[in-house]
């Protein structure tokens, strides 16, 4: 995975997993651990990623640049909005 941000977990991100979840601390660490770790990928890798997953399932590319701009306007950390030009860029340099 992209970006894996290892012990950087937050202790009260942690307890609070550990206490709504009854998860136990070293599992909701590796828990909290990969999902912080999805959501450091930068813009680029997660168009990359994406947009390669997208071809993988057989969707054209006009229907691709619609998804990835509705899910990058849903990012925890949103990213700038990207025209289709910007987001071809991306993908193909």
């Amino acid at each position: 995975m992209l970006g894996r941000v290892g012990d950087e977990v937050p202790e009260d991100l942690l307890r609070h997993v550990v206490r709504t979840t009854g998860l136990p601390p070293a599992l909701a660490h590796r828990v909290v651990a990969d999902v912080m770790g999805y959501f450091v990928e930068t813009t680029e890798e997660y168009v990359l990623r994406r947009h390669a997953e997208l071809r993988r399932g057989g969707l054209p590319n006009a229907r691709i640049w619609e998804l990835l701009r509705a899910e990058l306007d849903v990012r925890p950390v949103a990213a700038p909005p990207l025209s289709e030009r910007q987001l071809r860029r991306i993908v193909y340099g």
